[in-house]
């Protein structure tokens, strides 16, 4: 925690050895900033089941408080089960709750739980209130909802089955947060909704998940991004100020918190990190 303000962290689970130890390294720099806590991805249909488990014991080595992602997409309610008693047994207080994505291949929306919903209600009747649950929000709309509406309609039932906070998709126009935020809360719905802040380190990985993940990337902001050619150092240090400056507006005007999708990388979240104005904790290593 970083004074009043929650700043969380994003990892996935690496593949191979060199990504392992570079993930290893770049975990170890960010718990330093001791984090409110950190996540841990979950691939599609379970596909990093081991990985994910894997990465959240070595969050926990660090002492990180660690939310493991859990999506419902191809799996049955006994196998969901079985990973949230596993979860409970190792301590584990914190869950990311998801539909998660198809994989490529698969059927449509196999499995016994479909929907997040679902999910955060079989966590409720299977956990009580053992798990601090976490969802996702949309603040530019889910790329597969039918409409802006429908969707806010699916967060609020996600919200009654029993979330407890969300994480929202990264975004870089703030003004789309602050408008979910107020629709959301026209609703009756009080919960937490922390902005998902994306470094920018690379133009052509940036577009790429963006158009995947449904994030748009103002046109002024593309055209200074291309601008930058193969300067990755010039671009690197633009895209901290410009996500700094973003994310300082997002606390400023009333966001409780931060979470960083780190990409297993450092250096890019510490970068705007050090630039934000919230105190560090007392005892923190700067790195």
């Amino acid at each position: 925690m970083t004074g009043d303000t929650a700043i969380s962290l994003e990892f996935f689970p690496p593949r191979e050895e060199a990504a392992r130890l570079k993930l290893a390294e770049a975990a170890r720099q960010l718990a330093a900033r001791e984090p409110a806590y950190v996540s841990v991805t979950y691939g599609a249909g379970g596909s990093t089941r081991g990985g994910t488990a894997d990465t959240v014991r070595l969050m926990q080595s660090l002492g990180c408080d660690t939310a493991p992602h859990l999506s419902c997409i191809g799996s049955s309610r006994a196998e969901l089960t079985e990973i949230l008693d596993g979860y409970r047994e190792q301590g584990i207080r914190r869950i990311v709750a998801l539909r998660g994505d198809l994989p490529s291949g698969m059927g449509r929306y196999p499995g016994e739980v479909h929907y997040a919903d679902e999910l955060v209600s079989l966590i409720r009747e299977h956990s009580g209130d053992w798990f601090h649950i976490e969802v996702a929000a949309y603040p530019e709309v889910h790329p597969q909802a039918a409409s802006a509406s429908a969707d806010l309609d699916h967060f609020v039932g996600k919200v009654k089955a029993g979330a407890d906070a969300a994480i929202t998709q990264y975004f870089f126009n703030a003004d789309a947060y602050f408008d979910f935020v107020d629709r959301v809360r026209a609703r009756g719905v009080g919960i937490p909704i922390v902005p998902g802040i994306m470094p920018i380190t690379n133009h052509t990985q940036l577009a790429r998940f963006s158009s995947m993940c449904g994030a748009e990337i103002p046109r002024w902001l593309e055209a200074r991004l291309a601008d930058f050619g193969g300067d990755k150092a010039s671009l690197r240090a633009f895209g901290a100020d410009f996500v700094a400056a973003l994310s300082q507006r997002l606390l400023d005007q009333g966001a409780p918190g931060l979470h960083f999708y780190t990409l297993n990388n450092a250096e890019a979240t510490l970068a705007v990190w050090e630039r934000l104005n919230v105190p560090k904790k007392e005892g923190a290593a700067k790195v």
